[in-house]
This record gives C-alpha cells, sequence and structure tokens, in this order.
C-alpha cells in the first residue's frame, strides 16, 4: 500500500506530506496516528508533536528552523510559523568511514568516449568559439550564422513552419481568436542537416558578458573558466576572439590554460581583432582556422573506456519539497557507485549547504581540506550579510511553494546529492578537479552559474535534479534532468530525461534508482541516448563575477 507520509530521519520531528492531507484527516507511520490540524498539501511538513515558541523544528536529522509561536501537532509548517535556523559549524574529527556500495553490477563497464593526450576522456567531441571580451559577441555570432548551417549542425528550424502557417492564416484574413486557436503540431519529417565532419558533436559558440569593466579578479576568474573549458575533456580545439585592450588578457588565459594542462596540445587559435585589422580579415580567418582546426578534431573516434573516466556535476534547480528524498538522495547514490568505480563527481552549490557545513567538513579526507571549506563557507557567508542578504534568503518563491521553506530545509535536502562518500578535495571556482572521488567546488547556488563551473572543473556529464521543471543546458556536456515527482515528468517529457517520482510512489527504492541512473549516465556518455537539453539546443553559459550571488 502507498505510503500517505513520510519521516526522513528517525530524529526528525516533521513528517513529510506525500500526498495533499485534508483537515482532520488521520495517517499512520510506524504506529503511530497524527491527525491534521489543518489541510496539508502533498511536500509539505506538519509537525508531529505540539510546538511551542522557540522550539527547533528538525529535519534530515539536523537543525532547520525555529518556532514562531506555539503550533498544535498537525500544523503546516510554513515561513509565517518556522524561520530559518542552522547549527553552527567547526573543524571537528574526520568522518571518512562509509559503506561502500556494491559496484559488482559496474566494475567493468566501459563507455565509448573521446581520448585526451592528457589521459581525460570526453563524452562528446565539440569544437568552441569564444571571445575574450563581450566586444567580441558580435563577430562570435556573426561566425556562428556563418558555420553552423553550412557544416550541418543547425537544428531543425521546426517553428519556423509555424510561423509561417500563421503569416499565411493572417493574410487570408482570420480574426485574433481564430489565429489562437490554432494548435502547433510538430513535424516529425523536418528534414536535418547532413554533418560534414562525423566525429565532431558540435561547434558551440559561446558569449558573456565580462573580460573588462569589472576588478582584475573578475578578469582572471573568466580567463580561468574559459581555460577549464578549453582544457575540457569533452572540447577538440578552441577559436578565441580578443579585441585587444580589455583586462582579461590572452596571456593571462594562455596562463590558466597551462595551470590546468601544462601539455596542452589541442588546436588552438587566437585572433586580436585590434592587430588584425578590418572585421573581413577577422572573420575569414577565424572561418579558416576553424575549419581546419575541425579535420583535425575529426580524427578523433570514439573508443572504449573505464567509467572511472566520468566526472559527474550533481546540480539541483527549482526544487520541491520531493527532491531531498527523491531525485537527490538517488543522484546521490549513483554518485557513490561512481566513486567506488574510481571515478569523480562534483558538489557545489555553496548556500545550498547551509545547516550541513559541519557533516561536509567532517567528511574531508584530511584538516586541511576541512579548514579550507570552513574558510570559503565563512567568507561566502560575510559577504552575503555584508550587502544585507544571508543564505536564508537562498529559497526561490517556488521552493516556498513547493515545502522547501527555509534555506536549512533546502540545503539539507540538496546535500543528499553527494551520496556518503568522503570528500577527497576542496575547490574554489574557477578551479578543476583533479583527484577521483567526492569534489566540493564553491559556487552560488544559481543554476547556471552553478553548472557552467562545474562543467569548467572537468564534469563531462551532469545530472540535474528538478521538482518543478527547469530547461538548464550547456554548451559542452550533456545535462540530464531528473523530476523528483511523476506529475513534473509526464507534464514536461520534453525537458525530463529520468523520472525518480517512482521511489514517492513507493515503486523502486533509492538504490534501485541510483542503479537506473548510472546506467543512463553511460549510454549518455557512450553518445548512445541523447540527453533531453542536448536534443533542444539548450547551451546555457553564465560565468560567476564573485560579487554574491545565492
Amino acid at each position: 500500500m502507498k505510503k500517505s507520509v513520510l519521516k526522513v530521519h528517525p530524529d526528525d520531528n516533521v513528517i513529510v506530506a506525500l500526498r495533499d492531507l485534508a483537515k482532520g484527516e488521520e495517517v499512520q507511520l510506524n504506529g503511530h496516528t497524527y491527525i491534521l490540524a489543518e489541510d496539508v498539501a502533498a511536500k509539505h511538513k506538519f509537525n508531529e508533536r505540539d510546538f511551542v515558541t522557540g522550539d527547533s523544528v528538525i529535519m534530515y536529522g539536523v537543525l532547520v528552523g525555529k518556532v514562531q509561536y506555539d503550533m498544535p501537532a498537525g500544523t503546516r509548517i510554513s515561513t509565517s510559523n518556522v524561520k530559518h535556523a542552522s547549527t553552527g559549524f567547526q573543524l571537528g574529527n574526520r568522518k571518512t568511514e562509509w559503506q561502500v556500495p556494491d559496484v559488482s553490477k559496474f566494475a567493468e563497464r566501459t563507455f565509448m568516449g573521446y581520448h585526451r593526450s592528457d589521459g581525460s576522456v570526453g563524452t562528446a567531441n565539440h569544437w568552441i568559439v569564444i571571445p575574450l571580451v563581450f566586444c567580441e559577441n558580435r563577430n562570435i555570432d556573426v561566425l556562428k550564422e556563418s558555420l553552423l548551417d553550412e557544416l550541418g549542425f543547425a537544428r531543425p528550424k521546426k517553428y519556423n513552419q509555424f510561423a509561417q502557417q500563421l503569416k499565411q492564416l493572417y493574410a487570408s484574413g482570420r480574426s485574433v481568436q481564430e489565429i489562437l486557436d490554432v494548435q502547433f503540431h510538430e513535424d516529425e519529417q523536418l528534414e536535418k542537416s547532413e554533418r560534414l565532419f562525423k566525429n565532431i558533436d558540435g561547434v558551440k559558440f559561446i558569449t558573456h558578458e565580462g573580460g573588462c569593466g569589472g576588478t582584475r579578479q573578475d578578469a582572471q576568474a573568466l580567463c580561468g573558466l574559459l581555460a577549464g573549458y578549453a582544457t575540457h575533456s569533452n572540447v577538440a580545439g578552441v577559436t578565441v576572439l580578443s579585441l585587444g585592450c580589455q583586462n582579461a588578457q590572452v596571456a593571462m588565459l594562455e596562463e590558466e590554460i597551462a595551470k590546468r594542462m601544462p601539455a596542452f596540445d589541442k588546436p588552438l587559435y587566437i585572433l586580436e581583432q585590434q592587430k588584425v585589422g578590418t572585421e573581413t580579415d577577422l572573420i575569414s580567418q577565424a572561418l579558416k582556422q576553424t575549419f581546419a582546426g575541425l579535420m583535425i578534431a575529426n580524427q578523433n573516434e570514439r573508443r572504449p573506456a573505464p567509467i572511472s573516466k566520468i566526472c559527474i556535476g550533481l546540480e539541483c534547480g527549482g526544487s520541491d519539497g520531493f527532491s531531498g528524498i527523491s531525485a537527490n538522495p538517488a543522484i546521490g547514490y549513483a554518485s557513490d557507485l561512481l566513486v567506488a568505480c574510481g571515478g569523480s563527481v562534483i558538489l557545489s552549490e555553496f548556500p545550498e549547504l547551509c545547516g550541513v557545513e559541519q557533516e561536509m567538513s567532517d567528511r574531508c579526507v584530511d584538516e586541511s581540506k576541512a579548514a579550507r571549506f570552513i574558510d570559503i563557507m565563512r567568507r561566502y557567508g560575510q559577504r552575503a550579510k555584508d550587502v544585507g542578504s544571508g543564505f536564508d534568503m537562498n529559497p526561490s518563491p517556488g521552493n516556498i511553494k513547493d515545502g522547501l521553506i527555509t534555506d536549512a530545509i533546502k540545503s539539507a535536502g540538496a546535500a543528499k546529492k553527494g551520496g556518503t562518500s568522503p570528500v577527497t578535495d576542496v575547490l574554489d571556482y574557477p578551479e578543476k578537479v583533479t583527484k577521483p572521488g567526492l569534489n566540493l567546488l564553491c559556487t552560488p547556488g544559481n543554476d547556471v552559474e552553478s553548472t557552467t563551473a562545474e562543467v569548467a572543473a572537468g564534469a563531462n556529464v551532469v545530472l540535474f535534479t528538478t521538482g518543478l521543471g527547469t530547461p538548464t543546458g550547456n554548451p559542452v556536456a550533456p545535462v540530464i534532468k531528473l523530476s523528483s515527482n511523476t506529475k513534473l515528468y509526464e507534464r514536461m517529457k520534453d525537458i525530463i530525461d529520468i523520472n525518480t517520482g517512482t521511489i514517492i510512489e513507493g515503486e523502486e527504492t533509492i538504490e534501485q534508482a541510483g542503479e537506473r541512473i548510472l546506467d543512463y549516465v553511460i549510454k549518455v556518455a557512450s553518445g548512445e541516448i541523447v540527453a533531453k537539453a542536448v536534443k533542444n539546443g539548450q547551451e546555457d553559459f553564465i560565468p560567476w563575477k564573485r560579487g554574491v550571488s545565492l
């Protein structure tokens, strides 16, 4: 029989509603009967006993809030009766023992990837075209217009035909209402361009708003981020456009590339407009060099590689009250499986580790890494307070509406993405992963800023959980979307790859879902399955300027 409620951790004093519960309804759990004092919607929580002002609210076994006024048992937890609270943290003892999962199903698995000279293996083979400064964005767009169609990388223009249909209806004198009543029907017969280079997965034209006008530290961080993409296992080569006078200098980019890949040997073409001269010369040279680079990159073919060469970025966005009990722990188990097989995972979004800092620092393999994590968290938190904000302001209106009413509740559920393995390294933005295992990377909670940074750090696949739905993708790494609930999966199948609502419905365990997820990752890494974000051409890219972004 499907459960109506769930207690996530034995120490919790709040209960999660797995379906809509009505005032006065009685529900049973673990031999206890709970009577609802008011309606409690699915994904929200109610208190299992009477609360008085100042009581601690415990969920996931940690402090997540403080009670604001007396409330009888069975009352819905809301922003009016509970406010964010979390425990302090300090350098503690190492707690690195963990229950290594059974990896017999995966120990001998391989994926078909693109091998690079530094030993990394890509899950895709892209060429990237990037500007060092926003002044070159238009020239990037000109190159994009010139190359995509000709090389066969342009996506089918499925909405153009619909626009033409509307144009014809207007010309024939149809009314506004008749236009609004027209239904869009996707044409399955749309012709796809034939790719000229069979072993190239895409030419990606990345633009941004940085490179000049900010601080020198902003420019250095941007060059570090771009260097992460240039040296990425999914990238075969790079065309760089520079104006010449900007803060983000070519030498700075070359320095950052050398830090990440000392023996960098990919095709790298850098054109500086103020040296080249006319736009015509700049664009024609960029076209020739990029085309020549693609000829070189096309010689690489997919070959078998152990799954230890997979690096998964762990991300969540548009989270809901089920994210921390279905999708997040499921990818946490998938993470543990990959780590046990020698692979790497990246847990980021530091504002969403608020309240679980002690656990994460204690899981660090040595005190120096624990101390670094604590220092980064404290400095980040202080920067937020200095501008009149704070981690407690992280939950979005959508989060709150669907049950994540304090940052600590959101954070405790978000941390489940990292599984239970020890933390092998702590990275500050925009550093790159160098160690297998669980890596902590400082990023904001902003979905795109964080995903952009995880890929720069080396993630060649991203697992992205959502309870409300989001189309986020990345230019060079496949972003696999997982829904925390089945309703979302059914409603937004065009952007969601995997449904973990099956856990809420009792159809599978977290462990079974985790194995299913890792199997899917391997198939995406091999090119057997195309992630929905890739199919939809979702290529979000936002560098993080180290101001306060939650």
